[in-house]
């Protein structure tokens, strides 16, 4: 999963949720990517489309989001939490999750912050930082 060449990384979406929907047996991470893509319907033909889906580009300037790359950044924010890295992401998750009723809707809030400081860190050519989006992850609450 940890490559440069989008096509793999594509694939690894495309097989976990053809595998998951023949009821075949999944590797750990197979399953950590069946259970989000379990989660997003509205990605589902896309993906049981196989190979067509390995090709296609999403232009956000019209309006268009990537799902393998919405898809990455969840499991990214449960990679987050399983470590707690940035410290303190956990516990701002709790209660993202009680304020937004519920583990998905509170992910998405975070998947907004991560996109955020992501872009700034492109943008400067420099990693990612922390404490800007657990700020961000304050802000949300409120």
């Amino acid at each position: 999963m940890y490559t440069s060449d989008r096509s793999a990384l594509r694939r690894v979406y495309v097989e976990s949720w053809q595998r998951h929907c023949a009821g075949l047996p999944l590797e750990p991470l197979q399953q950590q990517v069946a259970e989000v893509i379990t989660l997003h319907p509205e990605y589902h033909a896309l993906l049981a489309a196989g190979e067509a889906a390995l090709q296609r580009d999403w232009h956000p300037q019209q309006g268009e989001g990537n799902p393998f790359l919405h898809l990455s950044l969840h499991l990214a924010i449960r990679e987050q939490l399983a470590v707690n890295r940035p410290f303190g992401i956990h516990a701002l998750y709790r209660r993202m999750v009680l304020r937004w009723g519920g583990e998905h809707p509170a992910e998405h809030q975070m998947i907004e912050c991560l996109e955020q400081v992501l872009w700034e860190a492109q943008q400067q050519g420099q990693a990612a930082n922390e404490e800007h989006y657990l700020k961000c992850l304050r802000g949300r609450l409120g």
